[in-house]
Formats: C-alpha cells, sequence, structure tokens
C-alpha cells in the first residue's frame, strides 16, 4: 500500500470510529426533565452500569452512563461518563499487554453490535486495529466529557478523580471492572 493508500485508509478508520463513539454516547431521545439533579437521588442507570462493568459489557456501562448524563445531567454523572470511557481504554491496554487479542475483537464487537440485524452483518476488523480505533475514539470523547464536568464543578471533580486514582493503583490489573468505593452507583 502506497503513502496515499495509507493515509485514505487511516482516515476511514478514524472516521468509523468516531461514529462509532457518537453512535454510543449520542442520546437516544431521552428528554431532560431538570437542568441539575441531585447527586442524593437513586441512580438505577449508574446501578447497572456497576454490573455491566462487572460483565465486561462496556457498550451497556456506556449507555447507562449517558441516560444518567441524559436525565440527570451533572459534574458528577459526566465524571461517571468519562470514567466508563477509561475503562475501555485501560481494559485495552490491559488485553494488548497480556497478548489477548481475541478479546479485543470481542470487545469490538460488543461495541459496534447492538441491533440484531448486526448478527448477519457483523463488524469485521483486525483486533490491532480495532485497538486502534476504540482508543482514539474514548481518549477523545473522554477529553470532551471531562471538560463537561470541570466546567459544572471543578472541585468536585477533582475529589472523584482522585477516588479513582486510588482505585486505580489499588487494582492495576482489574480497575476498569468496576467503580470505586466511594461512588454511589
Amino acid at each position: 500500500m502506497n503513502g496515499c493508500q495509507q493515509q485514505i485508509c487511516s482516515a476511514r478508520w478514524s472516521a468509523a470510529a468516531a461514529l462509532v463513539v457518537l453512535c454510543l454516547t449520542v442520546p437516544n431521545g431521552h428528554q431532560t426533565d431538570s437542568a441539575y439533579a441531585s447527586s442524593e437521588q437513586p441512580r438505577d442507570h449508574l446501578k447497572k452500569a456497576r454490573v455491566y462493568l462487572a460483565a465486561g459489557d462496556y457498550r451497556r456501562a456506556l449507555e447507562a452512563c449517558q441516560r444518567e448524563v441524559d436525565e440527570a445531567p451533572s459534574a458528577e454523572s459526566y465524571v461517571y461518563l468519562t470514567y466508563v470511557l477509561h475503562t475501555i481504554d485501560g481494559y485495552l491496554d490491559h488485553l494488548a499487554k497480556i497478548d489477548r487479542w481475541v478479546l479485543v475483537e470481542q470487545l469490538f464487537v460488543n461495541l459496534a453490535t447492538k441491533e440484531p440485524q448486526d448478527l448477519v452483518d457483523p463488524p469485521d476488523v483486525l483486533a490491532r486495529i480495532a485497538k486502534e480505533i476504540i482508543q482514539g475514539s474514548v481518549r477523545q470523547q473522554s477529553d470532551v466529557s471531562a471538560a463537561m464536568a470541570a466546567r459544572l464543578d471543578e472541585p468536585l471533580v477533582a475529589r472523584l478523580w482522585k477516588q479513582q486514582t486510588a482505585w486505580r493503583a489499588a487494582r492495576p490489573d482489574s480497575w476498569w471492572s468496576g467503580v470505586p468505593e466511594g461512588w454511589v452507583w
């Protein structure tokens, strides 16, 4: 493949990755009833997201956190969305480090498929390319959601990120499968 073909291929993969993340993070017709919601309310979406993370179902975890942002927008909900994006990135790094490329392919399928028609027309991508596509997209989207959280309540965001940093340090090989203990999920 010559340089021009490589650039076109790279651009196509970048566009595909952006589309995957956009599809996963754009609300599906959810309406927000209030501008801000109390962090004391029960969070069914976050409870589900916690189970999805434990199961390794990152698409549903991401969707659950997106619904939380839609229904109860706050700095906290944006941090949680950002955290789930980071879990995908961390899990991908772990899989690459332990040379588990079949699981990378499975993660790509988990993120890219949603509807029954996807079963007859599944996404087909090489594992290492899938890793680059997913990581590039989740890193960009996590930067966006982190900035939104900081605009709403920077001191709260700083406190939550200290908690997640300690969580990651205490569980370097599994932090992406759960959430910090101090978070009410």
